[in-house]
């Protein structure tokens, strides 16, 4: 078994009771139990608390800028498609300084999973509101409370064509697995949104607040059904857990793309093309 897990040492700079960390310990057993190999598997991540993720597994990682995982998430996919590619970070991350990038990205239809921290609050800079953020939530910014609707991402990621859209939370942890499962499984974008406690700056969305307002998805639900999916994801007095849409059939951007119509040799290999860059950016081999 190819071994994720980080040395016992490693200093994991969450809070005790994070949701992070049952998010991490299943994310873990999920890419050991597939048997995928540390080195063809890559994380990319923006800033916040969810975006440390992959400093804490044992694999290649690329952290950049806030709200900028998913570009570089995949332009890596781009360049050698026989990686597993994971974007993570938090809602804040992700929908908030990432939206951009999460709208346009959803439309391409990249070969990645993207797993979003969604504990509706921004951790790492002390409890401001999210993009998630419910009304009426009261920080240390909103004084009075949170006066913009939140946003409702899977929707939002259906309505752009998303092939793969799930919510999860980190307390079901079987739960969760299987959902991964299955977005590594499939061929596309794979949004799997996990909905998490935050015990420092959240003390209304709490692990006993999600456990009351979600349920499993029924036995023998239709993910292939766009219509039912749609009403699963608008109903927010109670939040639905599984695979809420997934798409087989639209082509991934790799396979639209004419490069690899051309070739399927990952781009990093072809040296021929690698020989022009390096002549244009006036670099010896």
């Amino acid at each position: 078994m190819k071994h994720f897990e980080m040395d016992q040492s490693t200093d994991i700079a969450w809070c005790p009771g994070c949701g992070n960390f049952s998010i991490r310990k299943v994310l873990i057993e999920t890419l050991q139990e597939m048997d995928l190999n540390p080195t063809q598997v890559v994380m990319a991540s923006g800033i916040g608390q969810a975006a440390k993720m992959p400093q804490y597994i044992n694999t290649n990682y690329f952290n950049g800028l806030h709200g900028r995982g998913l570009p570089v998430a995949v332009a890596i996919k781009a360049a050698n498609p026989h990686l597993t590619v994971i974007a993570e970070g938090g809602d804040g991350d992700m929908y908030g300084e990432g939206g951009n990038h999460f709208i346009h990205n959803v439309r391409r239809n990249p070969d990645i999973v993207h797993i979003v921290h969604d504990n509706m609050v921004y951790g790492l800079t002390k409890g401001q509101a999210a993009p998630t953020s419910p009304l009426e939530f009261k920080t240390p910014v909103q004084v009075n409370g949170v006066i913009n609707d939140p946003i409702n991402p899977l929707p939002v990621a259906m309505t752009l064509g998303a092939t793969f859209v799930a919510r999860a939370f980190s307390g079901d942890m079987e739960g969760l697995k299987k959902i991964l499962k299955a977005a590594f499984d499939h061929e596309g974008y794979a949004l799997v949104d996990v909905l998490h406690p935050c015990v420092t700056f959240n003390k209304v969305n709490t692990f006993k607040w999600y456990k009351e307002h979600s349920y499993p998805l029924e036995e023998g639900y239709d993910s292939s059904d766009f219509e039912s999916a749609m009403k699963k994801a608008l109903d927010t007095d109670k939040f639905a857990l599984g695979v809420i849409y997934q798409n087989k059939n639209k082509v991934s951007f790799n396979n639209r793309t004419w490069l690899y119509q051309q070739n399927d040799t990952p781009i990093v290999q072809r040296k021929r093309d690698i020989d022009k860059v390096n002549a244009l950016l006036k670099i010896e081999a």
